[in-house]
């Protein structure tokens, strides 16, 4: 691995949120979104979302880019929730990023909601709370 990596971040540490000291001060580089081919549901009630690669039907998830050194890389996989891996997803502008996967098999096994087409995680919460 190299002296840095660069991560998209699509869920409960982006900035406003409330694990966004999870990054340990990384470089925040831009607003960034997936390319069109990933879905986005929401893990055990609203927790963290969990997103995964789709066969067909695949959203631009929009998130954050940042620069991170190998030690805030280790501390964030640390403290990612169970079954969460990391994995390079294709950006909407062609490049390439290190993110968080979750399983579709678990996501389909547990009948989470999808909530891709919500705006990003950070719209999702405001508007649950809103609403709730």
């Amino acid at each position: 691995m190299a002296d840095t990596t660069t991560v998209f971040i699509c869920g409960s540490a982006l900035r406003g949120q409330p694990d966004h000291a999870n990054l340990q001060a990384a470089t925040f580089l831009r607003s960034a979104k997936t390319a069109p081919k990933y879905r986005m549901h929401s893990v055990k009630d609203g927790w963290h979302p969990g997103i995964y690669q789709a066969e067909a039907g695949g959203v631009a998830i929009p998130g954050e880019l940042y620069e991170m050194t190998l030690a805030q890389y280790e501390h964030l996989k640390a403290n990612e929730p169970p079954h969460m891996y990391p994995e390079a997803v294709e950006l909407a502008d062609g490049g390439s990023a290190i993110a968080f996967l979750y399983p579709k098999a678990l996501i389909d096994e547990q009948g989470w909601p999808d909530i891709s087409d919500h705006g990003g995680w950070a719209n999702y919460k405001a508007n649950a709370k809103a609403a709730g």
